[in-house]
């Protein structure tokens, strides 16, 4: 059974998870591609933080997060590999978004990231 501190943790990031996704969509319509990419890119890392604090797994960097997404959940096979692409795209992305130079992202390109993995739709596993 998880404690009430840790179930609050855990509501937390999943709270922060859709704040960022609600930015996101904010930011897309506005055509700040830029920062839906940064926040959609953020409510997959909040909501991912609150899967892995219900798992007592703790991570300071980022790098530390998406390598605990392959090894825990891709690998063994308990989500889809398109999810891990996903996130990985997301990552990338965000970090070319955040601190690279004139880079400029598409209405098309921002809107897949918002959509998701073609699998949300199918089923991802």
């Amino acid at each position: 059974m998880i404690d009430d501190v840790k179930k609050a943790v855990i509501l937390y990031w999943f709270e922060k998870s859709q704040e960022a996704l609600s930015a996101a969509d904010d930011d897309f319509k506005a055509g700040r591609y830029s920062f839906a990419i940064n926040r959609t890119y953020y409510a997959c890392f909040y909501a991912l933080s609150a899967v892995l604090i219900a798992d007592d797994v703790r991570f300071v960097k980022h790098s530390g997060v998406r390598g605990a997404l392959h090894r825990m959940f891709v690998k063994p096979g308990k989500i889809s590999p398109d999810l891990g692409r996903f996130y990985d795209r997301l990552f990338e992305n965000r970090q070319r978004a955040d601190y690279q130079e004139l880079v400029v992202f598409e209405r098309e390109q921002t809107e897949e990231a918002l959509a998701g993995p073609d699998c949300f739709n199918k089923g991802c596993g």
